[in-house]
């Protein structure tokens, strides 16, 4: 009796408290600029007022409640926060390949809260992890605690370890097959196999299935060449299975004739995405599927390799890359914007949206790519991705005018998720 007399007593204290507590503030932010993204239509000047997580308002001039906090930011245009639907918060600059080996999990987990926080700081308010790469389901942990407010970090969508056939892609051939180096992959050699790591992923927190489709990647006189790691029919079972889950895949796949599988299959996203056949952009235009470029990593790999001759195969598989990308732009097909980021510094990725609209897109329709369509891939359509009551208060403000020069996001100077300030 007395420890539930205890209990109330306390419980009632903690109603009282809650009740005194004064509800968060309303901020308005003001800007010289604020892009409707969806029309593209450039308010000038440009308010949003926030209240709790969400706007409410966004406008010319919007109502200003009383004891609300004002942030006039100057010459900057308010955009919605930048979302990467390809990340690797698991790797880091150097031998990516070696991390898994030398680099404990807890390591690497650390390392990898790190990177969530770097990719918040530069605008990236919404993230999808594509594979921990050998560290199997250490990014629910970062994805919980990021939703859990103990670390900064984007809104994620995780997927624990990518998926592989034994000898695939990520799978450790170049090593001593007497020392047993492991996969950085979860291995599924069959339709079958796929659905049960799928189902144990799931089991561990994933919100999607990541697959490697294709590898390893060769350039044989200036055209690609690459296997297929899975039939069309393996991938619909991990399609179908990922429908039953309420969930998606994702591919890595370089070209054909993987990526025609994964079309036929219909997945969510064709990541990276470099050789298209006419076929293939059909279905995908057919079934809404994405293909997420990845330009930053090739041109990263073309700059940082250790000999001559590594960064000569690199250069000439971008310029085969950008080289297909335009015939894909001219297709029509849709884009979401992922960068590949791990391999390359975290924070840095912005430069994927400068990049795609080099090769060929309108600045515009980059930043729908991003920021719509980026949503509707994550599963957050109607949430994020526009600045419209009702939706979560993820906010940037970049210099200049990105409809002009779309490298200003890559110069972030405000950041705003889900209602709270991060970076001013």
């Amino acid at each position: 009796m007395n420890s539930l007399r205890f209990l109330l007593i306390g419980s009632c204290f903690a109603l009282a408290a809650a009740a005194q507590r004064p509800a968060s503030q309303p901020i308005v932010l003001h800007a010289a600029r604020l892009l409707q993204v969806d029309t593209g239509n450039m308010l000038q000047p440009g308010e949003v007022l926030v209240e709790g997580d969400r706007i409410r308002a966004v406008g010319t001039h919007v109502e200003h409640p009383q004891g609300a906090r004002v942030i006039d930011l100057g010459d900057t245009t308010l955009l919605p926060g930048l979302i990467d639907a390809h990340v690797h918060l698991f790797l880091h600059p150097g031998a990516e390949d070696l991390q898994t080996v030398v680099e404990s999990v807890p390591w690497r987990t650390i390392l990898a809260e790190q990177a969530a926080r770097a990719d918040l700081m530069a605008g990236f308010t919404a993230e999808r992890d594509m594979g921990t790469e050998g560290a199997g389901s250490a990014d629910t942990a970062v994805r919980n605690a990021i939703n859990q407010g103990i670390i900064p970090g984007p809104r994620m969508r995780i997927s624990g370890n990518a998926i592989d056939i034994l000898g695939g892609h990520e799978d450790a051939n170049r090593y001593n097959p007497a020392q047993h180096v492991l996969s950085n992959a979860d291995y599924a050699n069959s339709a079958e196999q796929l659905v049960e790591v799928m189902r144990e992923q799931r089991k561990e927190g994933s919100d999607f299935a990541k697959i490697y489709e294709t590898g390893k990647d060769r350039m044989v006189d200036g055209v690609l060449h690459t296997p297929y790691q899975y039939t069309a029919a393996q991938l619909t079972a991990a399609v179908e299975e990922a429908r039953r889950m309420g969930t998606t895949v994702g591919v890595h796949a370089m070209g054909e004739p993987g990526t025609l599988y994964a079309a036929e299959a219909g997945v969510a996203s064709i990541d990276h995405a470099t050789q298209l056949s006419d076929e293939t952009m059909r279905l995908m235009k057919e079934k809404g599927i994405f293909a997420v470029p990845t330009f930053t990593i090739f041109e990263y790999f073309a700059q940082h390799r250790e000999s001559q001759d590594q960064a000569a195969a690199e250069a000439a598989l971008l310029d085969y890359k950008i080289a297909e990308f335009k015939k894909q732009v001219a297709a029509g097909i849709q884009f979401a914007v992922g960068s590949d980021v791990g391999p390359f510094p975290h924070g840095t990725q912005a430069r994927e949206l400068t990049l795609m609209a080099r090769y060929g897109m309108a600045p515009l329709a980059v930043l729908q790519a991003d920021m719509m369509n980026g949503a509707k891939l994550l599963g957050w359509a109607g949430q994020i991705g526009e600045l419209k009551p009702g939706y979560y208060a993820d906010i940037i403000a970049v210099p200049g005018n990105p409809l002009e020069d779309i490298s200003v996001v890559e110069h972030v100077k405000f950041v705003m998720k889900n209602g709270e300030v991060v970076r001013q």
